[in-house]
């Protein structure tokens, strides 16, 4: 569907005047404008490259000090490290849309109700909102550009009246790349080629790689009439990951005819390769289809040729921000080119790609090359914008090219893919350290003392107030973001400065869908888990789907089951087939809402979550409060289950606490709950500026005036609908006065 411009608009026109101008006086006459005949030159402001890299998190990167034994190389992130700084106490939150909602819109999630990964049931409320101060709407007060290229997962096109231009909405003049965010399924059947299942990766691989489907040989179709010959020299990628670079998909051992064979189809998604790519330029939406060439390739490849693109189109008279999210080395995980590695690594990959235990050194070694491939399209991008040179030492920032470059993890490594010393059990999507601790790197020329460290405590939020630092922009128009963020400027200026930061806050929790619905139960090893937002998103993580359409063995044959809705269900049906071996056979529970706080040397995490109870047949909730000794030493001290201050009881029941300890643990409890009391239920306040006023009014009869009666932000009462019941609701609520 391609919205109107009519329609985007109106409620453009809308949010404009009723949600983010504060002041209800009627505008000033405009002053006559005088013309200097002799102007000054302006300085434009910095240019900035900003990049997020997907379920990265600190423990990949030896240039934080981490990678574990045989970590990627990463030249392009390295040269901006020694131009710049390597913040190496930076959290973001647990999951990926949280994450970038922290870095775009510069608050906590209990602030813009994003809580979890997007998913398709999700309605508006847990998207970002338009009426937000986003980044790129912020610095459009500095007269910037703004582009997005990649990776969005911030709202839409389900349950959004803006679908498709939601980027738009959220003030970006141009997007291209994927909304939904997550690489789909990999195509095991390779275009059609094979039966489901019979090639791991998406492509045909080379004999030596598998001798019972490889092939070295092959037609490659890049439309039904479109055809070449390919032969494998040995070297490089084989020739069914060369036709899948080119978009096409091979035949194996075969000639090319006049028309591909009726089985080749080009309208299935596949992971990182074939893409439902988005354009949305201003109000215009362009839905590419699946067999269009734009859509088809490298993910890595597509993202920074398209900002590369438009950087380079740039007239130079306006700053601009060009927002690079790649995909990678998000699963499900697929080998990059072989030109994109830079250690060779497709000669040590296996044509596998699956989460298997047997597969787990082949799966760590594909993300490796895909953080490596993600690293090479950087280099590129950087070196044909002028923003580095290429020298005999490898590439170095040019500061000629007035560009800030920010380089960050969106939320912590995917458990599979953790490196030592870190927890692969705690990581990515919970609010251990593994989970939210994240590389981030800021180079360029305003860094004064470059290639230095900083150990302060960083959260993601304040990345935001650094952009609108680099603008130039006054505190009060940073501050309209939120209350979150503090910046980072100073500690690009002043090596020596304080830590900005008393705490660190990261969390997460359930997203809001109808009737308080939740993301189906999906089972990783010893853990259920109401993360993943689909059952083929939990099979792509190496789960097992337990929700509506469950079909493993395991769950419909040995357990008779299926179509559950809760995690806490599983363990029921659990009990229920063998009460006496429940202990050992019974599931942990992954938490629902969690979250974390630390101060300098102790962090404070809070668990809960609904468990089955044996005694009442149904759910009791399970609460868990851990307190931890932790720092960021190259040998870290991480809040791994055997450290738990908590865990040890005295004579009288009471954990045996140092003074030290109970001290940290007072003043860390005071201050989680001050801040989850800064942000009070405001029902009726679609446009979260703390009131409930006549802009709500307005704001809902634009959505509601311009056709939309689905899910959005004046849906106050969760029922999918935007409707009379809803503003009744509002209007009871006028005059609400919330605050932050």
């Amino acid at each position: 569907m391609k919205p109107s411009t009519a329609w985007l608009c109106a409620v453009v026109t809308a949010i404009a005047l009723t949600g983010c101008n504060n002041s209800s006086s009627d505008p000033e006459p405009t002053p006559p404008v005088v013309i200097d005949p002799d102007p000054d030159p302006v300085e434009l402001a910095p240019n900035i490259l900003f990049v997020m890299m997907d379920d990265v998190g600190i423990d990949q990167l030896s240039v934080m000090g981490y990678g574990g034994v045989n970590p990627p190389e990463t030249p392009s992130i390295n040269a901006i490290a020694q131009a710049g700084v390597r913040f190496r106490n930076t959290w973001s939150m647990p999951e990926c849309s949280p994450g970038r909602g922290a870095l775009l819109a510069g608050t906590y999630p209990l602030r813009t109700k994003m809580y979890q990964a997007l998913g398709p049931n999700d309605l508006a409320n847990s998207q970002l909102s338009p009426y937000l101060q986003t980044v790129p709407k912020m610095l459009q007060e500095a007269g910037y550009e703004s582009g997005l290229f990649g990776k969005f997962h911030l709202g839409g096109p389900e349950h959004n009246p803006f679908e498709y231009a939601t980027p738009h909405m959220l003030g970006w003049d141009y997007f291209y790349g994927w909304l939904g965010g997550l690489p789909a399924t990999i195509d095991t059947t390779a275009g059609g080629v094979g039966e489901q299942g019979t090639y791991s990766c998406g492509f045909v691989p080379s004999l030596a790689q598998n001798a019972t489907v490889g092939a070295d040989q092959g037609a490659c179709y890049t439309s039904a009439t479109q055809c070449s010959e390919l032969t494998y020299s040995g070297t490089g990628d084989s020739v069914g990951l060369q036709c899948v670079l080119q978009g096409g998909i091979l035949v194996p051992n075969a000639s090319c005819a006049a028309t591909a064979p009726e089985f080749v189809v080009f309208d299935r998604e596949n992971a990182h390769y074939v893409s439902e790519l988005v354009i949305n330029d201003g109000a215009e939406v362009e839905q590419v289809p699946l067999a269009d060439p734009r859509g088809r390739g490298y993910r890595s490849v597509i993202e920074a040729q398209a900002a590369t693109e438009w950087i380079n189109s740039r007239s130079g008279e306006q700053p601009w921000m060009a927002t690079v999210s790649f995909s990678a080395p998000h699963t499900p995980l697929q080998p990059p080119p072989a030109e994109l590695m830079v250690r060779d690594l497709h000669h040590e990959l296996n044509a596998q790609c699956d989460l298997s235990a047997g597969n787990t050194l082949n799966a760590r070694r594909i993300a490796d090359a895909m953080i490596e491939g993600l690293d090479t399209a950087l280099a590129q991008l950087m070196k044909e914008t002028g923003i580095v040179t290429e020298t005999e030492d490898g590439l170095v920032y040019n500061p000629d090219s007035r560009t800030m470059v920010v380089i960050v993890g969106d939320n912590g490594s995917f458990g599979p893919t953790v490196k030592a010393p870190f927890d692969l059990n705690r990581a990515k999507g919970t609010a251990y350290q593994t989970g939210v601790w994240v590389p981030l790197v800021v180079g360029g020329h305003l860094v004064d003392d470059p290639d230095r460290d900083v150990e302060h405590m960083v959260n993601a939020t304040d990345v935001y107030g650094l952009f609108g630092e680099i603008a130039g922009l006054e505190a009060d128009v940073i501050a309209m973001g939120g209350p979150d963020s503090m910046g980072l400027m100073p500690y690009l200026q002043d090596a020596t400065q304080p830590s900005l930061r008393t705490y660190n806050f990261a969390q997460g929790a359930l997203n809001i869908q109808l009737n308080d619905g939740r993301n189906g139960p999906c089972v990783f090893s010893t853990m259920c888990s109401h993360t993943p937002t689909s059952k083929s998103v939990c099979e792509d993580n190496g789960g097992v789907w337990w929700g509506i359409g469950a079909d493993d063995s395991l769950v419909v044959q040995t357990y008779q089951s299926g179509d559950l809705a809760q995690c806490w269900e599983v363990n029921q049906v659990i009990y229920q087939a063998d009460p006496a071996q429940y202990e050992t056979n019974r599931l942990a529970m992954g938490p629902t809402l969690y979250q974390a706080i630390r101060n300098e040397h102790y962090k404070l995490v809070q668990n809960h979550a609904l468990d089955y109870d044996p005694a009442t047949d149904g759910p009791v909730d399970w609460f868990s409060i851990e307190l931890y000794q932790i720092n960021q030493d190259h040998v870290p001290l991480l809040d791994t289950a055997n450290r738990d201050l908590l865990a040890g009881a005295g004579a009288a029941g009471v954990p045996d606490l140092t003074e030290e300890a109970q001290q940290n643990y007072a003043a860390l409890s005071a201050a989680v709950a001050d801040i989850m009391s800064s942000q009070p239920d405001c029902v009726g306040d679609g446009n979260y500026d703390g009131v409930v006023d006549q802009r709500d009014i307005d704001n809902y009869h634009a959505i509601v005036d311009a056709g939309w009666t689905a899910s959005s932000w004046y849906d106050v009462n969760f029922d999918g609908s935007t409707d009379m019941d809803d503003l009744t609701i509002i209007e009871a609520a006028l005059g609400t006065v919330c605050g932050l």
